[in-house]
């Protein structure tokens, strides 16, 4: 349950810190006196969005922080564990700067406003004063039925699911307005594919082929150039191999020719000889195996030929040849598993949907079910707040086309007098009659609700006398089986608080500021005083403020 409140700089209130109790508060004050601070202030915390002009003027910033007690609430418990948040306490702070920026935590670890809202659902429900313009939507219906069938988990897997079935519709949809386009670009790629498999163009194979037609292509001129090198080489008289034999006998032959720079030149002539001897054979050995092949290089320079044609073809340079050989497969084949992919989108798109009809209609049997009985609850709710002759129904009805929350249209049909036919919600005339309408279907839903700590801002606007005695004895009773406060302008529902809190605006001539505190049972009388007579407090009027105090007090036990 929510356990504190602390407030600083914010709108008129300069500091203020509010412990909070289990059962019934009711919240009083004067028109304007701040009431709609605290719910304000409460709601920054939860992830409302903030606004600049709240912050107290001349304050750098706003500080506001809220602490509940989650002992007793497992789901609020899971989500912090779940995002390794201390789960032992529940603390929302949010700091507000009077150029509008804004910052969050949760247990001092800084969140989103998303995250917020998230944790704030386990936490508590705020029933605002203009409820009642809500049900004039008919999603609040569906909504308000599914909280009180208790399937809102359900609701919430179902609408996933609709949203799987929509995007597997959508791709599906799209494979198939894409499948003759597909279908022709396949066939032009296994065309190319195919005239590619039969070149069979390797890595390698081009630079082989090239080098071997310069060579076949000139094989006669290679001959008969390295024959004549060849005999340059060899050791007859005009060979260059004799010439260098004369110059190393002749050397050998001076004296003193086995040491010094002779000796080293004597060595070199020696080396050179071999060498030579060697390029010889070598030569001799290539003229022997360089034949003349005209056969061969037709063939060879017609597979480069056909290499460069396709080439061309495919406006790539002849080496990319394999490089595109390689990309068009690729693509092929990812084309051709994207026919599969529309076998697997079909059953896809058929699963979700019939996954879809079947929740759907599970949850539409359990919404009859809990239509019947939410119906029964607001009539007899109804009459107890002085409309016995009504007869309220929750109608549900089949949509035309399937929508994420489900195949039902639920709509608030009421007769608030016998003989008249049930007529929607939202053509009620009477204010006061929507009100306790209003008020009655709230009830019903925090009597059902699992959140701990519910808020009534204002819900009994438009209901007065007796009724108004009611509806405290109403949120009384709410509040013993939990926390409930209730900012209200009556007296009756006041006087039925197992607390009161009152919220008082004060002002002198440089500042004004907001006090809250709760109060005694004699601040209590004062305050039903002023609520029922006005500013100065007579006391008759403060017997009878005393009286119903006492008589709400009594009657409760």
């Amino acid at each position: 349950m929510l356990s504190q409140l602390s407030i600083s700089n914010y709108a008129i209130v300069e500091h203020l810190e509010l412990d909070f109790r289990d059962g019934m508060t009711a919240i009083t004050g004067e028109t304007g006196a701040g009431k709609s601070i605290l719910l304000d202030a409460l709601s920054l915390c939860l992830g409302e969005r903030a606004d600049a002009g709240s912050v107290r003027h001349g304050a750098s910033r706003a500080d506001l922080a809220v602490r509940f007690d989650i002992e007793g609430l497992p789901d609020a418990r899971a989500w912090l564990a779940e995002r390794d948040l201390d789960d032992t306490e529940c603390l929302l702070r949010r700091s507000v700067t009077a150029n509008g920026r804004s910052r969050a935590w949760i247990n001092g670890v800084p969140a989103t406003l998303a995250d917020l809202k998230a944790l704030s659902e386990h936490l508590i429900d705020i029933h605002g004063q203009h409820a009642h313009q809500t049900l004039m939507r008919e999603e609040t219906h569906l909504r308000l039925l599914d909280d009180f069938a208790g399937h809102s988990d359900k609701v919430e897997q179902l609408t996933q699911i609709y949203r799987q079935w929509q995007q597997a519709s959508r791709r599906l949809k799209a494979a198939r307005e894409n499948g003759d386009e597909q279908q022709a670009r396949c066939q032009l790629l296994r065309y190319q594919v195919e005239e590619l498999d039969a070149l069979a163009l390797g890595e390698e194979e081009l630079s082989a082929l090239e080098e071997e037609q310069t060579r076949l292509a000139n094989a006669e001129e290679l001959i008969t150039q390295a024959q004549f090198a060849a005999d340059c080489c060899d050791d007859d008289e005009s060979g260059a191999l004799n010439q260098l034999n004369q110059a190393r006998q002749r050397l050998e032959q001076l004296p003193g020719s086995d040491s010094g720079a002779l000796a080293n030149i004597l060595s070199m002539l020696n080396d050179a000889c071999i060498q030579l001897q060697e390029a010889g054979y070598e030569l001799h050995r290539y003229v022997s195996s360089t034949e003349l092949d005209p056969d061969r290089l037709m063939t060879v320079e017609s597979r480069l030929a056909e290499i460069h044609r396709i080439a061309r073809k495919h406006h790539v340079m002849p080496e990319e040849v394999p490089a595109l050989h390689q990309r068009l497969q690729a693509e092929l084949s990812e084309l051709q598993d994207g026919g599969e992919d529309m076998e697997t989108l079909v059953e896809a798109t058929e699963t979700a949907r019939n996954a879809w009809r079947e929740l759907a209609h599970r949850i539409s049997e359990q919404r009859m079910e809990a239509a019947r009985r939410m119906g029964e609850e607001v009539q007899s709710q109804l009459a107890f707040l002085g409309m016995e002759k009504a007869d309220f129904t929750v109608d549900i009805t089949r949509r035309d086309t399937a929508q994420p929350e489900g195949m039902d249209r639920v709509g608030f049909l009421i007769s608030a007098n016998p003989g008249q036919p049930a007529r929607a919600l939202t053509r009620v005339a009477s204010g006061g009659e929507l009100s306790r309408v209003s008020l009655a279907i709230q009830v019903v839903a925090a009597q059902h609700s699992t959140i701990p700590t519910l808020v009534f801002d204002e819900v009994d606007v438009g209901i007065s006398g007796a009724t108004a005695e009611i509806v405290g004895q109403l949120l009384r009773q709410l509040g013993s089986h939990g926390q409930i406060l209730c900012v209200t302008h009556l007296p009756q529902v006041a006087a039925q608080g197992h607390q009161h809190l009152h919220i008082e605006k004060q002002a002198d001539e440089q500042t004004t500021h907001t006090t809250m505190a709760l109060l005694d049972e004699g601040g209590r009388v004062r305050e039903l005083a002023r609520m029922l007579g006005g500013v100065h407090l007579s006391e008759r009027t403060l017997a009878h403020a005393r009286e119903m105090l006492d008589v709400s007090q009594r009657s409760a036990h």
